[in-house]
């Protein structure tokens, strides 16, 4: 019983830190919309830094929007249409 209690108790605490870091880490999210070789996307992404949402936002959106790495990497340099971010 005190074994079963104690194992309870830790997994508690894992998950509670598990959540707060989580949300610590998540503090601006991004909203990015692209367009393409004809095709438009939007995607949000939330990161620690405004800069690494961008990034992630916009790989995301050229994901769906291009086929292959080398059509993928031209549309990462592409300026995005519209960008909104919040902390």
């Amino acid at each position: 019983m005190v074994r079963t209690l104690g194992g309870l108790l830790v997994a508690i605490l894992l998950v509670a830190v598990l959540v707060y870091a989580t949300h610590q880490e998540a503090a601006v999210e991004c909203t990015v919309c692209m367009d393409y070789e004809g095709g438009s996307a939007c995607r949000t992404a939330s990161g620690s830094t405004t800069e690494a949402t961008l990034r992630g936002a916009v790989t995301s959106a050229c994901s769906v929007l291009s086929k292959g790495v080398t059509r993928g990497l031209a549309c990462d340099r592409t300026p995005p249409r519209s960008v909104t971010c919040s902390e």
